[in-house]
């Protein structure tokens, strides 16, 4: 067995950290834990403190320091961000501690061309999630851990144990306060002289179990390789929830969207984990509440025309619709909740341009044009069950079902059905409606034009129409008083241009002949 541990020493000050605007990440910052220091970022690290530091000492060094109060339950979220992000590597993920994540991966070493490639690939998946990280591998998971924590240390950085002989020389080097029994012991055991792991191990055992604990040794023994050390992996929960807790108040909608950026990158995380992409998700605002009463909560839907796992197009998504909102009042807290998750393969990389890729292009203009102008200002035209052209389509949003489906272009409206094709005037029409490119045409008038007539032909802009096709007859609407009765040539003006054109089979305000589309 091979594994891989991810330590993130400054988990809790990164998460927190997360939600500060770059000017103040750049002060310094620190983390508090009953009136004491937790964590220092390395610009209140320069100017002398350090974990431990009680917080009136450390104004005193640092009058400008900002304090953030250390979480667990930020801690928490922000590990298993890391956690969802290793899955995509390998189903074995466990976590170790409060700042650890443990990967088995012998058996996907060969699918991702060898240990260093799967190395490399990791932290390119994990690089957004924001997040400084010490790894090690080694054939158990708590030597692995052991080692990750240790490596900052290490003489050699990057050194693994990647077989168990090396693992135990590494570990005999490495310092007792590794092992998390022995920080609780960590003044007895320096007074007694032990310094070293080995240093540890050369003492009787039942008289370290008896000062200190069997807990002690039963660590060093998993650890080495000498203990079984079985691991419950985790298990992925069916929707996406997180929430983030902003440091300052968000006055505007950029400020939301820097805090909501932290939550894209874990949503991303969790899909890619579970080899799915994102088809829409929720944010949710939390307002500060106004004296008199609460205010509600601002929701925020965000639907894709087609799923995706792009972070930056789902933030330039979520940025448009941000823009159109007004907050209600300032935000103290987002959440972000996804449950609709595609399970599909992603569509495929492609060396030259094709149809497909041109209408991912336009399915990427129809997601940003919902996002800026709203769900119902970006319209598509769908056939209906209706003869008469001027009923044959309608206006739908583009995001609603039937027709194109989830917000794809719906399909061209075909001819409408139960067309009679009506006797053959005396001159034979050439060509037929079969030879011609479309039978009709998709730009029609608002209302058909009255046409002059001249010699029993029409007339357009003053010149006769050259009659192409025809005619298809059509009656319906006697039904419900929009009676259509007519018969459809497609001609030729003077112009070259194609016209659709009917003859009306009772009489309408003196004039036979109207315009209803134009081709092209």
């Amino acid at each position: 067995m091979l594994w891989i541990a991810l330590h993130a020493p400054l988990l809790s000050l990164e998460a927190f950290c997360a939600t500060l605007a770059p000017a103040d990440a750049a002060r310094p910052v620190a983390l508090l834990a009953e009136h004491r220091l937790a964590a220092a970022n390395a610009a209140a690290s320069e100017r002398g403190l350090a974990p431990g530091m009680k917080r009136a000492t450390a104004l005193a060094l640092a009058p400008d320091l900002l304090l953030g109060q250390a979480d667990a339950a930020r801690d928490a979220a922000a590990l298993l961000a890391l956690a969802h992000a290793a899955l995509a590597f390998t189903p074995m993920v466990a976590l170790e501690g409060a700042a650890c994540v443990l990967l088995e991966v012998e058996s996907s070493l060969r699918y991702f061309g060898g240990a260093a490639r799967l190395l490399q690939r990791l932290h390119e998946a994990l690089a957004p999630l924001g997040h400084r990280l010490q790894t090690a591998c080694a054939p158990t998971p708590l030597g692995a851990a052991l080692l990750a924590a240790w490596r900052a240390d290490l003489a050699a950085p990057g050194a693994h144990g990647t077989d168990l002989a090396a693992l135990q020389d590494l570990l005999d080097r490495a310092p007792v306060w590794l092992l998390g029994p022995a920080r609780e012991h960590w003044e007895a055991l320096q007074g007694m002289g032990l310094q070293t792991l080995a240093d540890l191990r050369a003492l009787p055992r039942t008289g370290l179990a008896r000062r200190f604990g069997e807990g002690l040794l039963d660590d060093l023994d998993r650890a080495r390789g000498t203990r079984p050390d079985p691991r419950r992996p985790i298990v992925l929960a069916p929707e996406f929830e997180s929430r983030l807790e902003l440091f300052a108040r968000a006055d505007t909608s950029a400020q939301v969207l820097h805090g909501a950026g932290v939550l894209l990158a874990r949503l991303v995380a969790w899909a890619q984990a579970q080899q799915g992409r994102i088809a829409g998700f929720r944010l949710e605002m939390q307002h500060e509440p106004r004296r008199d009463a609460a205010v509600a909560a601002t929701p925020l839907a965000i639907e894709l025309a087609e799923p995706s796992l792009d972070p930056a197009h789902l933030q330039l998504l979520l940025r448009e619709r941000l823009a159109r909102v007004e907050l209600a009042a300032p935000t103290l807290e987002l959440r972000l909740h996804c449950k609709q998750l595609v399970r599909s393969a992603a569509p495929n990389g492609e060396l030259f341009p094709t149809r497909q890729s041109q209408a991912q292009g336009l399915l990427r203009l129809l997601e940003r044009l919902r996002a800026r102008l709203g769900e119902t200002q970006v319209l598509r035209l769908v056939p209906r069950a209706e003869h008469r052209p001027e009923r044959a389509g309608a206006l739908r949003p583009v995001g609603e079902g039937g027709g194109g489906g989830g917000g794809r272009p719906g399909p061209r409206p075909e001819p409408a059905a139960g067309r009679g094709t009506g006797p053959r005037s005396r001159q034979e029409l050439q060509p037929g409606p079969a030879d011609l490119p479309l039978a009709r045409p998709f730009w029609l008038l608002e209302a058909p034009q009255a046409l002059a007539e001249q010699g029993a032909l029409p007339l357009f802009e003053g010149r006769a129409l050259q009659l192409l096709s025809g005619p298809e007859r059509i009656e319906s609407g006697w039904w419900d008083g929009g009676l259509a009765a007519r018969d459809y040539f497609i001609a030729r003006a003077a112009d070259g241009a194609l016209v659709w054109i009917y003859r009306a089979r009772l009489p309408q305000a003196g004039a036979s002949w109207f315009l209803q589309g134009r081709f092209g």
